[in-house]
């Protein structure tokens, strides 16, 4: 099984740290969005794709490359993310959709705390500091390790 993991981690590194243990449970090609073309998509049969969650949302450049990539019907999909304080199924509502519209299986979610410190949160030192932390990792490999 050839799998790739698409991830966008602009701020503290948290999502690519979910995403490398990930990629190594899975022995995955891990790539950020701009390093990879789309079309590149459709030589996997397993596509994760995260970010960090921005205003209820995965990153735009993660959203584009969903919106660009080719779908086959045999595909599986995963999303995840890392966040603030907000419940996950939230944050990964709009990325589903755009999936689910090119008829992409989407087999399982992931989510955990990141540190956060956007806003009004980086005066406090931010939300959620110190996560991910080692449960949240473990969590994530077991999560690919458990992929249908």
């Amino acid at each position: 099984m050839a799998a790739l993991i698409v991830c966008a981690s602009v701020h503290h590194g948290n999502t690519r740290q979910i995403a490398w243990v990930m990629a190594q449970a899975l022995d995955a090609h891990l790539c950020d969005p701009a390093d990879v073309d789309p079309s590149e998509a459709a030589k996997y049969d397993l596509i994760g794709l995260g970010s960090g969650i921005y205003f209820w949302r995965h990153h735009a450049s993660i959203v584009r490359f969903a919106q660009n990539m080719p779908v086959r019907g045999d595909q599986r999909f995963f999303i995840f993310s890392t966040r603030g304080g907000f419940p996950h199924w939230l944050g990964h509502r709009a990325l589903k959709k755009t999936l689910r519209k090119k008829g992409a299986h989407v087999v399982g979610e992931f989510s955990c705390k990141g540190h956060d410190t956007y806003g009004p949160f980086k005066l406090l030192g931010g939300l959620n500091r110190g996560h991910p932390d080692a449960d949240d990792l473990e969590r994530a490999r077991r999560f690919a390790e458990e992929l249908p």
